[in-house]
Formats: C-alpha cells, sequence, structure tokens
C-alpha cells in the first residue's frame, strides 16, 4: 500500500485540498493518504523544514512526501522528485529540498508539466498523482522523469558559536507558545562539554537546567529540555511562554516593518558557557 503525506501553505478554508485527495485517490486508490499540516507559512522555509523533516522520518520506507510550499515562487514548467533517506520528496524546485535535507539530495529527478495547459496547483498535482499511480505499479521512475543535477538551493540559518556561548534563533513557535531554536543536543554537549551554563533571553530572563520534560517544573515555571526531534525547546509549564515574553520566530520579525524593529533582539536566544 502506497503511503503519501500532503504537507502544504494552503490552509484548509477552500476545495484545493480536497481536490488534491481526490485526485490521489483516484490514481492510487488503496492509498493511504496522510495529512502533516497545511498551515506551513509560505514564505518561512526553516519552519517548513522543522515540520517536514522531523515527521517524514517517523514514515516506512518508500513513502512519497508531497509538499507544496510558496509553490508559484517562481515560474517553472516541472516539480523535483527527490530521493532522501528511502523516501521521496516530491516539491517545487524553490529551495525547500536543501532545507529539508541539509545538502543537495544526490538523485533528484524533474517531473515535466506539458507547457501547452493551464498550469493551475492542480494541474501539477495531478501530474503528480499520476506519477505515484505508475511509480506504484511498478514502472521505473528514470521512465517516468529526467535526471536533473542542479536545483535551486536554500540553507537553514545555523546557530553562531564561540568557545563560551552559542547565539541560536527562533525556529519554531508551536500553538502552546512554546518556542523552539536552531541548536540540537549533539551540537549543545559538543560546546558544554560538562561546564556550567546559562540560557538567556529578553536580557533578564535565564534557565541554568535542562529539564527532562514539562513535569520537571512548578506550574509557571520556566524551562528548558530537548524535544522529541532533538532541538532545544523553552518553554512555561502550562504558560505560553512566547505570549509572555513577546518571541517571535526569527523570519517574521525580520520582515517586521520599523515599528517592530525593536524586537529583533528577542529573536536571539544565547547560551553562555562557564
Amino acid at each position: 500500500m502506497a503511503v503519501i503525506t500532503l504537507s502544504t501553505d494552503i490552509g484548509q478554508s477552500d476545495f484545493i485540498i480536497g481536490a488534491i485527495k481526490g485526485q490521489l485517490i483516484s490514481a492510487v486508490p488503496a492509498a493511504a493518504i496522510i495529512d502533516i499540516t497545511h498551515q506551513l507559512s509560505p514564505q518561512n522555509y526553516q519552519h517548513a523544514a522543522y515540520v517536514c523533516s522531523n515527521a517524514f522520518r517517523y514514515y516506512p520506507s518508500g513513502s512519497f512526501h508531497i509538499l507544496l510550499i510558496n509553490f508559484f515562487e517562481h515560474s517553472f514548467n516541472h516539480v523535483l522528485i527527490a530521493e532522501y533517506k528511502s523516501h521521496y520528496i516530491i516539491c517545487p524546485d524553490n529551495g525547500i529540498v536543501t532545507m529539508i535535507a541539509g545538502k543537495k539530495p544526490e538523485t533528484v529527478f524533474a517531473l515535466d508539466i506539458d507547457d501547452s495547459i493551464n498550469k493551475g496547483l492542480l494541474t501539477y498535482t495531478g501530474a503528480i498523482s499520476e506519477l505515484i499511480k505508475n511509480m506504484t505499479t511498478g514502472m521505473a521512475i528514470e521512465s517516468l522523469c529526467r535526471p536533473v543535477t542542479s536545483v535551486q538551493e536554500k540553507y537553514s540559518l545555523r546557530a553562531t558559536t564561540s568557545t563560551n556561548w552559542i547565539d541560536s534563533h527562533i525556529i519554531f513557535v508551536d500553538n502552546f507558545e512554546n518556542v523552539v531554536v536552531n541548536i540540537k543536543k549533539d551540537e549543545f554537549e559538543e560546546h558544554c562539554k560538562g561546564r556550567k551554563y546559562k540560557i538567556t533571553f529578553m536580557r533578564n530572563e535565564v534557565i541554568e537546567k535542562i529539564s527532562d520534560n514539562y513535569a520537571s517544573v512548578e506550574q509557571g515555571g520556566k524551562l528548558a529540555w530537548f524535544n522529541s526531534a532533538g532541538y532545544l525547546e523553552i518553554a512555561v509549564n502550562t504558560g505560553n511562554l512566547a505570549g509572555l515574553f513577546g518571541l517571535y520566530k526569527f523570519s517574521e520579525s525580520a520582515a517586521s516593518n520599523n515599528a517592530l524593529q525593536h524586537k529583533l533582539m528577542y529573536q536571539m536566544v544565547r547560551i553562555y558557557f562557564e
């Protein structure tokens, strides 16, 4: 049975998601079609990469992951199909695939779309549905698509490091307003080397301990922990840290108008090592 996931920036207020699912189920009736999210921010590729890469890895090998974000950023006549860790990522050629993989995947194909037909989104997803149908019935991808060696490349913002500190950026704020920053547990431990540390934000807010989970602190208490994706997360137990302290995802705030520029300093979380 084919497993197909959908991740988009479309929302669910109109017919488009339902139509795409209709195309897929018509092409591959036995497929399991799973929604990851339809609330991606079209301009925030780092957010999309964080959400999608950490969801994709839990699916079985051979799964198809359709990722539609900022689909018409540029006019183009193809979509990409990248083989990555025994999965297929199907997406526009706008840099999102390298954001997810952290590099250009070794095997990438382009599915060409006929220039002579109307190329609204459903034209592309119809072609994607037909591709998945053919692949699941045994046709080799090499007979359906052309290999490509050049794709548009974009990469996630990396934390800035020094001997005694790390500056990290907020990459995700969840529905509970917990804040995720772009440093993973192995990177933290590599720099910490058993030393004491202080996680600082908003000038005077300090956390001096990595917790195991939310229950490690009293209700209303601040905490930091490495979440199930392995990223550093700061939060308030049964509270909303981002709202309480005025924290925003870095890219959203950086694009704000001049009246909000004073908040830019809050988008970085610094860790000091002693």
